[in-house]
Order: C-alpha cells, then structure tokens, then sequence
C-alpha cells in the first residue's frame, strides 16, 4: 500500500464547509496528514490562508479546487491540483461558474415555500461564508436547524433532490472547460468521487474517454463516499485508461462528513499516486 497520509479533497467556510482553513489544517495534521489540499467549490479564496496554515504546521500543501461540471445532465464535479490560485483564466472561469447561484437558490427557496417550509433562502444563508457560493448543502443544514429533517441523511431523501422539493437543476461548466481551466493554471484535472455518479456503464465509459481525450489525468479512488468494493472498482478504472490515482476525505465538517481528514485506507500499491508528480 502506498503509505503517505494525503488527503486531497475537503472543504472550509469559503465555500460549503464549517470551518476555516485554518482550523482544517490543523485538523489535518493533527490526524497525521503529511500532504493536503484545500478543494472549495469553483471558488480559491481560501487558497493563500491555506497554505499558510498547512507550512506552519509542516504539511506539504497542494493548491486545489474542485470545480462544478454538467455532463450529461447530470451534475460531475473535477478536481484541480496543483493548480495556481492567480492564472487569470481559472479565476474567470470559476466567477462564471459561480455566477447564476443566487437565483438558483431563490428559486429553490420558492418550492421549499409551496411546500410549506418558509424562510429557506434567508435560513440557508446563516450557514453561508461566500454568498456566491450557496449551495444545496447550506439549504439542508437549514432544514435540519429549523427541525424539518433530523440530519442531512434525511434531507437529500425527501428534499433537494430530483422531482422532491426544492430541486433546481442548474447548468455549470463543461467537461472541457474545466479540464482547460485546470491545465492552463498548470494543475492536474482529477474526477472527483466517480462512485457517486448514476451513470450507464456505457455513459461512464464515455466520461472516462472524453475525461482522457481532454487533458485529464487522474481520478479519486480512496475518498470518503466509496465503499471497500468501490476502492477496488476504480482502481481498476485507474489501471484501465492510465489514471492517476487520488484520495481524499471530501471533509466539509465534523458531524456531517462520512469520514475525517486523514482517516481514508491507503491508496493500493499497483497504482500511481497523484500526488507523486508535485514531489
């Protein structure tokens, strides 16, 4: 097994988390992770402070995103490593995405109303550090503070999802937009959590293909919504079109998350980490 402790894969205020860079970083190394990245939603913000956190602790750190993509109709997020937080077209790329959240989620407020529930949107956003990046995830811990659901298990059940109330599809990046944005800031484009996707096998095939075709390099095998059996699926998918291979958390926050920073198994030996090209 590869024995490095990284965790490429979580999320602070700056975008759908509940803590700040800071506190995540000490998180992480108090956990006993050696290589980190800070992943907001289409948002960098977070990156410097993150950084800063993670040399003063020791860590060696990675810049990351993790950037919102329709593919399909579906929604597929692309993580980014090793990207920099300056390149002026990953910064617009990632405003562009961002932008049209704010009505999507006024929208999603409206059918939370006629369902009953009143308040969502300026309930969601008590639970916002970025108001440009309110998300589902804000609207659910809403759900949850004001009673509605017991936890978010709960909400993403009976609400927020397709065809229950409050759902509000929402077109993002393309594929081949983001795989762009993260090569032209110099980063290694990685598909996040691959295992959460309800794709055809032959669609996932597709995504894979065209992923590759476009410049993508990696994908996440050892991450927090997998299953032992997943860990063992993408690692063939890895072997299979020559990816590398990530893991992370996908930590937003203590109670929440399926799994803490630095708590993942090991990646398996046969395959190449991600991280082995930013040594």
């Amino acid at each position: 097994m590869h024995t490095i402790n990284a965790d490429l894969h979580c999320h602070s205020v700056v975008s759908d988390g509940t803590l700040t860079p800071e506190v995540l970083a000490q998180r992480a190394h108090s956990n006993g992770v050696e290589i980190w990245s800070l992943t907001d939603h289409d948002e960098l913000g977070g990156q410097e402070r993150a950084q800063k956190a993670a040399q003063d602790l020791g860590m060696r750190y990675i810049s990351g995103v993790e950037i919102s993509v329709t593919w399909c109709q579906q929604t597929v997020h692309i993580v980014g490593l090793g990207i920099d937080p300056q390149n002026p077209e990953l910064l617009e790329g990632l405003y562009q995405t961002r932008n049209g959240r704010t009505n999507r989620a006024k929208a999603m407020s409206d059918q939370l109303d006629q369902a009953g529930i009143k308040g969502a949107y300026e309930g969601a956003l008590q639970f916002v550090g970025n108001p440009e990046l309110i998300s589902r995830t804000h609207f659910a811990r809403f759900l949850v503070e004001s009673g509605v659901c017991k936890d978010t298990n709960e909400v993403f059940a009976n609400y927020l999802v397709d065809g229950k109330p409050g759902f509000v599809a929402h077109e993002w990046a393309s594929l081949a937009n983001a795989v762009g944005w993260i090569k032209s800031a110099g980063g290694v484009a990685v598909i996040a959590h691959p295992g959460r996707y309800r794709y055809t096998s032959l669609q996932l095939t597709q995504l894979y293909e065209q992923f590759k075709d476009l410049g993508g390099e990696g994908i996440e095998v050892v991450t927090g919504s997998h299953s032992s059996s997943e860990y063992q699926t993408f690692a063939k998918v890895a072997l299979q079109y020559g990816f590398m291979a990530s893991r992370g958390s996908d930590f937003h926050d203590p109670i929440e998350s399926h799994v803490d920073l630095g708590q993942l198994p090991d990646l398996p030996t046969q395959l190449r980490p991600v991280w082995s090209v930013f040594q």
